[in-house]
């Protein structure tokens, strides 16, 4: 029996747990930021945000060179999640609320329409140009986006012209001219 094998094993554990710490206070803050800018709701972000990198520490496939990007896929697809979810579990809140009290009309005027109109938007695109759309909107350059995505640098533009017009033409058809 080889006595030094667990303790480079350790070693090497203890590597792994401190590169992955330094890689979480690079990252944690602009992932949670990016899920906030998909949830509107900052502590609910943090939280996914935990989710995210998680699910990075338990797959090893996700670990390497390309972490950055998985991480910043992940975090905008654990947010369009969170809209689902919310878009279900409202839906299932109105069929159930039959005997309770109808909003006045300040209540109404308070709940910020069009916020909620870009999200149900952003649900029913295809996932990629959703997530294109969120991150670059949140501030990611073209080469970010290029190696956040997956995608060839030179066709990031045009991507996002696409996705745009797409949007446009969902919301157009769900919700009219504006």
């Amino acid at each position: 029996m080889d006595v030094r094998g667990p303790i480079e094993e350790t070693a090497e554990t203890d590597e792994a747990s401190l590169d992955f710490e330094i890689f979480f206070h690079l990252h944690y803050t602009r992932v949670a930021s990016v899920i906030a800018r998909v949830v509107r709701d900052p502590s609910r972000a943090e939280d996914l945000a935990i989710e995210v990198f998680w699910k990075l520490w338990r797959s090893r496939q996700a670990q390497g060179l390309l972490a950055g990007g998985w991480v910043y896929r992940t975090a905008v697809r654990q947010g369009l999640d969170e809209l689902r979810r919310r878009a279900r579990r409202s839906r299932l809140e109105s069929l159930f609320s039959f005997g309770r009290n109808t909003p006045t009309p300040e209540q109404l005027h308070a709940v910020t329409q069009e916020q909620e109109q870009v999200r149900a938007t952003l649900a029913a695109l295809d996932p990629a140009q959703a997530e294109l759309l969120l991150l670059r909107t949140s501030g990611f350059s073209y080469a970010e986006l290029a190696t956040a995505l997956d995608l060839n640098p030179a066709s990031i533009g045009t991507l996002i012209v696409r996705a745009q017009k797409e949007f446009r033409k969902e919301y157009v058809e769900r919700y009219g001219e504006r």
